[in-house]
């Protein structure tokens, strides 16, 4: 899979890895699981028991390592096998399985599933939008099958938003003022729309009395290898943007396979706000994951279907205006991707 190695990509919600249970995903077609050692540190290893290959995720937690359940070999949280039930308990040489740097940060678990001496934890990417001290975080997840880039072009081209999704738009989107940006590795897709009047389902995430007429934002910054912040926001029209309020949230993707994608979405509330923002975050994420489920996840997987296995680019896609961002984010990934390859 032509991937990006040398980065940090999102692994899991951290409730997702419980103590003393075993968990597994495949990201990037690597099967991985992971653990909690018994400081409650988030551990992941290779899957794949190096005696019959059997699954480790189907074996026994035991603080420190993990044993396979097939034949009771005993793996550490460096991946070296530490136990051999077996003979005179030898261990082979070769009785180890990979282990893949971790960083716990901002309610999520990050992986470096490249060169292990280049992790550092200093490079995971900030996002202001999940501290905890500022911010009460509603959180959700979802399975696609498709490209994780298909998915990354979806949320920086918000155009579809008029003609799929009636719960967020109206059709003074197609009207709405875009623009796209680069600066070094970051890329900003960013739609003002004015003179709109929102459907009641905004009106009420923005805190307007019904029939208001607002100018309205929708400010995407994404960053590799596809992690989207995403800025949406109304005020009354003509007003500064200080005098409105914002749903800002964020949009992570992740490679399963190269025709699979893990999706984790939040939605992000001011602490600000009072005792009810964590309420507040949870129903907006809840809200937002029908429309993802029945309305994005049908088209973006007929997408891939009809792509098949072919390069996206190579098929020549006829592009619009609200295409840029999305050109940008995959030009730079495919620029780090080369120079990546180049040096293996």
């Amino acid at each position: 899979m032509r991937v990006l190695k040398n980065t940090w990509y999102m692994a899991a919600w951290d409730d997702e890895i419980q103590p003393e249970r075993l968990f597994e995903r495949v990201l990037l077609e690597k099967h991985i699981l992971f653990f909690r050692d018994s400081r409650g540190t988030v551990r992941a290893l290779g899957d794949r028991c190096p005696h019959r290959f059997a699954p480790l995720h189907l074996g026994v937690h035991c603080g420190d390592s993990v044993q396979c359940k097939y034949h009771g070999l005993e793996f550490g949280i460096d991946g070296r096998c530490v136990r051999s039930p077996h003979g005179n308990g030898v261990i082979p040489q070769a009785a180890n399985v990979p282990a893949y740097p971790t960083v716990e940060r901002y309610g999520a678990i990050w992986i470096w599933l490249g060169d292990p001496t280049l992790a550092d934890p200093a490079t995971v990417p900030v996002f202001p939008l999940l501290d905890p001290d500022v911010y009460a975080v509603g959180h959700g997840y979802l399975k696609a099958k498709a490209n994780y880039q298909l998915e990354a072009d979806n949320i920086l081209d918000l155009s579809h938003i008029e003609f799929m999704h009636p719960l967020f738009a109206t059709e003074a989107v197609r009207r709405g003022k875009t623009e796209a940006s680069q600066d070094g590795n970051i890329v900003w897709s960013k739609r003002l729309i004015t003179n709109d009047h929102l459907p009641p389902f905004l009106e009420e995430i923005f805190g307007l009395s019904p029939g208001s007429e607002v100018d309205r934002w929708l400010d995407c910054r994404w960053q590799v290898p596809a992690l989207i912040e995403l800025y949406s926001g109304a005020t009354l029209a003509g007003r500064p943007r200080s005098e409105g309020r914002e749903a800002p949230g964020v949009h992570f993707f992740t490679p399963e396979t190269e025709k699979t994608t893990h999706y984790w979405y939040a939605m992000c509330c001011p602490k600000a706000l009072g005792p009810q923002a964590q309420d507040v975050a949870q129903r907006q994420t809840e809200a937002v994951r029908g429309p993802f489920v029945s309305e994005d996840l049908p088209v973006v997987e007929g997408q891939q279907a009809m792509i098949g296995d072919a390069d996206f680019m190579s098929l020549r896609p006829v592009l619009m205006p609200g295409d840029a961002a999305a050109v940008k984010a995959r030009r730079v990934l495919e620029k780090l991707i080369a120079a990546e390859e180049s040096q293996r």
